[in-house]
């Protein structure tokens, strides 16, 4: 009999580690041999913590399941799959999760993260044994022809940024992940990294044979040790094992990777202020030209890729470029790797096919807002994305479609608010978010943002609105036109959307503060 308990951060801050507790001390009690594992969250979050048995048909869930549950279940034996109230059957059945379309995240929540043997039972390494038998030029290739676009904001063709990493002169090049994940309501790279570690060096790995690239940095924000932790031992173990180091797999070709930590600067996740930091400078932005895949890291060629897109890479390798593209729509080719957080009923992360629309992600998959009043507004793509009214929600998860109507996929995440949010407040929020994490190296974001949040307050007190709204319309075309980065030029994104479709709230605002518009 085997139980899965997940060691994921996020089940862990609701009490798993109390429940793998519990279930270990009554299997003690009781004299029940079992086997106990701990493994990453499936991305349910409102069914954490979530524990899983092993039966013969399938792992069986229960959950939300609490220390003072454990006894209950014992009696019901839920080791053997029995009925419970906290019984939710079979996980592949779960509503939520069966709609997904898991790639990346296939592995994730079904094996323990650090076992090399269960990784490569589930598919592992078969991609990097395919790469190793192929040439730099035909890695790309396949790559290209998947339509793997960056996942950390941009969506830049993965396969483009390789090739001109390849095509630099012969010397040292590099293999960068950026794991410096900072947007508010996403926790994607975590989960991977806390979940299914040995598929980012994975694909870390390959993208290294496909550049000519040996060594690799793995840079993770400051404030995910337990993923750090996990990275570490996850590159120990590689390469005490062969996968990582002089000769991977025994091919006579090197590549082998670092952990880095950041210092919490939410800058740090642009490239370039990333390389900065990883030279051990302070994190500022770099003017471009000359972009990192032609001087990058110590100014040598340098592959800076997000982590869920280094994990993907396996998996298109494995299963062939056209089986990757087969998934999504029109140039948004494969799965987006979506996140829901805020007033959302079912927080949480979802695999999804590129083409499905933000309503059958968030009142689908979300069950809509947790407080059951009616939703308003969804912010996609972070901090710095647009704010999309209920009437948008028909919008196709799909860059180029969010694109178009005014917004930015970004790093999948979606934040959810009901019908009592202030949407001037969150337009305040967005450029006071700028003024605090700006690196100061440009004038547009460094004063601009701080202007941002005083011409708001003007509004917001209603002092001189025809002057001031034409003031914020000005600055907002300066930050955006003049930034040097995406920080001070995506900041007009949530102010814009939120005046655009939001306007009421901006009258609004000032009668909350006793003020007649």
């Amino acid at each position: 009999m085997s139980a899965w308990i997940p060691g994921d951060s996020g089940a862990c801050s609701v009490g798993a580690d109390d429940v793998a507790r519990a279930i270990a001390a009554e299997a003690e009690a009781r004299g029940l041999p079992a086997d106990f594992h701990r493994n990453g969250s499936r991305g349910l979050y409102w069914l954490e913590p979530m524990v899983e048995v092993d039966t013969a048909g399938g792992r069986v869930a229960y959950g939300p399941v609490t220390p003072a549950d454990v006894p209950g279940l014992f009696d019901a034996a839920f080791l053997e799959g029995g009925a419970h109230p906290l019984r939710l059957g079979l996980v592949a059945d779960i509503p939520e999760f069966a709609r997904q379309d898991r790639v990346t995240f296939r592995r994730s929540g079904l094996i323990e993260p650090l076992s090399i043997d269960q990784y490569r039972a589930e598919g592992g390494f078969a991609g990097l044994e395919a790469a190793l038998a192929m040439t730099p030029a035909a890695i790309i290739e396949a790559v290209t022809a998947s339509g793997l676009r960056g996942r950390g904001g941009a969506g830049f063709p993965a396969g483009l940024k390789w090739q001109t990493v390849l095509d630099q002169p012969a010397g040292p090049k590099y293999i960068v992940c950026n794991a410096d994940e900072g947007d508010s309501g996403t926790f994607a790279d975590r989960m991977l990294m806390e979940g299914d570690p040995f598929s980012i060096l994975e694909g870390m790995t390959i993208a290294g044979l496909a550049t000519g690239a040996a060594e690799g940095y793995l840079y993770i924000r400051s404030e995910y040790p337990a993923a750090a932790l996990a990275m570490a031992d996850a590159i120990q173990l590689l390469q005490d094992a062969g996968y990582l180091g002089r000769s991977v797999m025994g091919s006579g070709r090197a590549f082998d990777v670092q952990v880095r930590i950041g210092a919490g600067a939410y800058i740090c996740g642009e490239e370039t202020a990333l390389l900065e930091s990883l030279e051990g400078k302070k994190g500022v932005i770099r003017p471009r030209p000359p972009l990192p895949a032609v001087q990058g890291l110590f100014g040598r060629p340098t592959v800076v890729n997000n982590t869920l897109t280094l994990a993907t890479v396996p998996a298109i390798l494995a299963g062939g470029a056209d089986a990757y593209a087969a998934h999504g729509v029109g140039r948004s080719r494969g799965t987006s790797v979506m996140q829901l957080a805020g007033n959302v009923k079912r927080p949480g992360l979802f695999e999804v096919p590129f083409g499905v629309t933000l309503d059958e992600l968030v009142n689908g998959c979300g069950g809509g807002t947790a407080s059951g009043r009616p939703l308003r507004a969804v912010q996609v793509g972070g901090p710095l994305g647009a704010y999309f009214p209920a009437s948008m929600l028909d919008t196709p998860i799909d860059y180029e479609a969010v694109s178009e109507r005014g917004g930015m996929l970004g790093h999948g995440g979606v934040v959810v608010f009901d019908d009592t949010v202030d949407m001037a407040r969150q337009a305040r929020f967005a450029m006071e978010f700028c003024a605090i994490e700006s690196c100061g190296k440009c004038t547009p974001c460094r004063i601009g943002s701080t202007r941002g949040v005083e011409v708001i307050d003007r509004i917001i007190a209603n002092e001189e609105r025809t002057m001031n709204f034409a003031l914020l319309d000005d600055l907002l075309e300066v930050m955006r036109d003049g930034s040097l980065c995406g920080l001070g030029g995506l900041t007009p994104l949530p102010v814009s959307s939120a005046l655009r479709h939001f306007p009421e709230d901006f009258a609004r605002t000032a009668r909350h503060e006793g003020v007649t518009p």
